[in-house]
């Protein structure tokens, strides 16, 4: 006689052991879809523990992630495991971001902050008028 219980569907009450890296990081929301998840992992933007790595790879409790979105890298410590995409402050207990990553992340939007150049918003009409003519004198 057979099991009642079907193969094919996952159960619930069971914590999740085996969890890819590429669905770990879109459940924690760090990427919108799989499919980017993956695209970062396989252009090098991910690190565990230290290493690069490819997307089937398993996460366990308590290891590193290094993952750059943009001008920012972070790393952050595996604190629980979820194969399914949830709320915002559910995948926010998926991780914890180490301090390090915090005070090197603020320094540099920092820097980024100070190294852009100061504008003033849009030219005025007068400012553009100004403009038109010097462009003018200048390809005469």
């Amino acid at each position: 006689m057979k099991s009642s219980k079907s193969p094919t569907k996952a159960n619930y009450n069971q914590p999740d052991t085996n969890i890819r890296i590429d669905k770990w990081l879109w459940a924690c929301r760090f990427y919108k879809t799989r499919a980017l998840a993956k695209a970062a992992i396989d252009g090098g933007k991910v690190d565990y523990q230290g290493h690069k790595c490819k997307p089937s790879r398993c996460v366990q409790l308590d290891h590193q992630v290094k993952l750059r979105q943009g001008f920012d890298e972070k790393t952050v410590v595996v604190k629980g495991l979820s194969e399914r995409r949830q709320s915002a402050s559910i995948a926010q207990t998926l991780y914890q971001e180490t301090e390090e990553s915090i005070q090197k992340r603020l320094q540099i939007a920092e820097m980024r902050k100070i190294g852009a150049p100061k504008t003033q918003g849009k030219p005025d009409k007068k400012q553009r008028r100004q403009i038109h003519r010097f462009k003018q004198i200048s390809s005469d």
